[in-house]
């Protein structure tokens, strides 16, 4: 009999979710439930009550620089007096959701970050208006200087000094990928049949991203072990010491295992780069922000780490497309840079030399940046200036917030969760001081030997195929998860994010899943617990 799963087998779990979730919606009387969806159902609300409330002013700024009212014409925002203004819209409106953060937030700006108010307003009011160009376009100059210090507070823990951090910011964490990936090959830093070493199990477009025909780099998977709570073993790390691998990519915590680097970890990657001192890191840590005490590789080997950093899940903002690439100073991609061939600076040289005399002292942020717009646009690169504005009230929010009430909330939101899954699956589920827990990989084979023994478990493995399994819940269930194999783990697992449904859904979950296993233990005792099912 023919397996009418079969020609999805190659599908990413992105493209096979569309077929998953035609399944799971075929019947009308049955709720679809798609637990395969990272995208989160909880957003912070007041800095976006903030970012309307500070349109309003801008608008009447825009107004009273320059006024055509019949028409509704107005001009670009003058900073003479704007803090006045400022302060006279803020009495107005203090009633109003939204106008008393606006209020702190230009305190602390002025006298927790040591800024000028007036600076900020000006730049805030121009940015949300989107009235001009980015300037400069890497970011504007004090919107940077603000998300540097949340990354550094989120991120780094403290541990770098703002001041020797750059930041680009693009729209979301796949474009950083997409920029620095091109930059990288434009620049002869990775060049094909390189390696990169990719910490498994992934993000799965990071797993395809090398193999496209633009790049042509062999992959060496660094497989994370669940039986050590998906930490690297040392003897996985120990392949970054091959002098042929080029760059360490991962996802800190991870996706989907949705863990963090333990310190041993992190102190094994310190002596490995005291090795491999010309190995690039290149970390994507979107999770971080869910995490307790959060300490990025940026942190531990700051001058070999290009931080990604997405406000997509945190903020529940995936559609804002908000993100930054963040480099230290001093860092070794410099070095590699002006190590390069005569050849190759030649050629680098006709590449970027309308932006600079100076091509050698562009740094590789900043080629990033025109590369983002094929070098001749580099005038108009940058994230749009309103999105560079609720990036900087997302920063502040957090910032501001020092009893870590929004952080501790959407945390308590996830593993409650969390917990009405496991309870309605009928298993334990032990937390560790590592889990962020915003995905949970249900290994179906294991959760059968735990809860019906090692022969049933046998008897699945044996019985069931992995992806055919996720289309027979689908079926059956109308519950939609992922594959974990497509995100590089090395046991069949299905993906369930803890961020964007309800807990009486993942109740339901838990409930049809064990429902459904039941129901197999019931073949197999019938099977005389030997026969396989057709």
């Amino acid at each position: 009999m023919s397996n009418p799963y079969e020609k999805y087998a190659a599908l990413s779990p992105f493209e096979l979710k569309d077929a998953l979730i035609t399944l799971a919606s075929g019947k009308p009387d049955r709720m679809m439930l798609n637990a395969g969806r990272g995208n989160p159902n909880f957003l912070a609300t007041l800095p976006r009550r903030a970012f309307w409330r500070l349109g309003l002013f801008a608008t009447e700024e825009a107004e009273l620089s320059y006024s055509y009212l019949p028409h509704g014409i107005g001009g670009l925002p003058r900073i003479e007096g704007i803090e006045a203004r400022f302060d006279a819209f803020l009495s107005r409106e203090h009633q109003q959701p939204g106008v008393a953060f606006l209020s702190r937030a230009v305190s602390y700006v002025r006298d927790q970050l040591g800024l000028s108010a007036s600076a900020f307003l000006h730049e805030m009011v121009e940015g949300i208006l989107g009235a001009n160009y980015p300037v400069p376009p890497r970011m504007l100059h004090l919107s940077e200087k603000i998300t540097r210090e949340y990354i550094v507070k989120e991120m780094i823990g403290g541990l770098i000094s703002a001041e020797d951090v750059d930041l680009f910011a693009v729209e979301g964490g796949t474009a950083a990928m997409t920029y620095l990936f091109n930059t990288l090959r434009t620049n002869g830093l990775v060049t094909a049949g390189d390696k990169v070493a990719m910490g498994a199990p992934i993000f799965t477009p990071y797993i395809e991203i090398p193999h496209l025909e633009d790049y042509r780099l062999e992959s060496v998977m660094i497989n994370a072990s669940p039986e050590e709570n998906w930490q690297y073993p040392g003897h996985e790390l120990d392949k970054l010491l091959d002098p042929a691998v080029k760059i360490f990519f991962c996802v800190n915590p991870s996706n989907p295992a949705s863990v963090k680097m333990d310190q041993r970890s992190l102190d094994k990657m310190v002596k490995i780069i005291e090795q491999r001192p010309d190995l690039i890191i290149l970390t994507d840590d979107v999770y971080g922000t869910f995490a307790h005490d959060f300490k990025s590789l940026f942190a531990t080997c700051p001058k070999n780490t290009i931080l990604v950093y997405s406000f997509s899940k945190y903020f529940g903002a995936t559609g804002w497309r908000l993100g930054v690439i963040a480099t230290h100073q001093q860092n070794i991609l410099e070095q590699q840079l002006s190590d390069l061939s005569a050849e190759e600076k030649q050629r680098l040289e006709l590449r970027y030399g309308s932006l600079t005399p100076d091509v050698p002292g562009l740094s590789f942020l900043d080629r990033v940046v025109a590369d983002s717009r094929s070098v001749a646009l580099n005038h108009t690169a940058g994230l749009s200036t309103p999105q560079q504005v609720q990036m900087v009230l997302f920063s502040l929010f957090a910032l501001m917030d020092g009893e870590n009430g929004y952080k501790s909330a959407v945390s308590e939101i996830i593993r409650r969760r969390q917990a009405v899954l496991y309870r309605e699956l009928g298993i334990p589920h032990h937390e560790t001081e590592e889990a962020v827990d915003y995905y949970t990989l249900l290994d179906l084979g294991a959760i059968s030997r735990q809860v019906y023994g090692d022969e049933f478990a046998n008897w699945v493995n044996a019985t069931l195929n992995p992806t055919d399994l996720l289309f027979r819940i689908a079926e059956e269930t109308g519950i939609v998860m992922l594959p974990g194999t497509g995100f590089g783990t090395q046991k069949p697992a299905g993906r369930i994010s803890l961020a964007n449904l309800n807990e009486y859904e993942y109740a339901a979950i838990g409930k049809a899943l064990r429902q459904m296993m039941e129901h197999y233990h019931d073949e197999f005792i019938a099977r005389g617990k030997d026969q396989p099912s057709a």
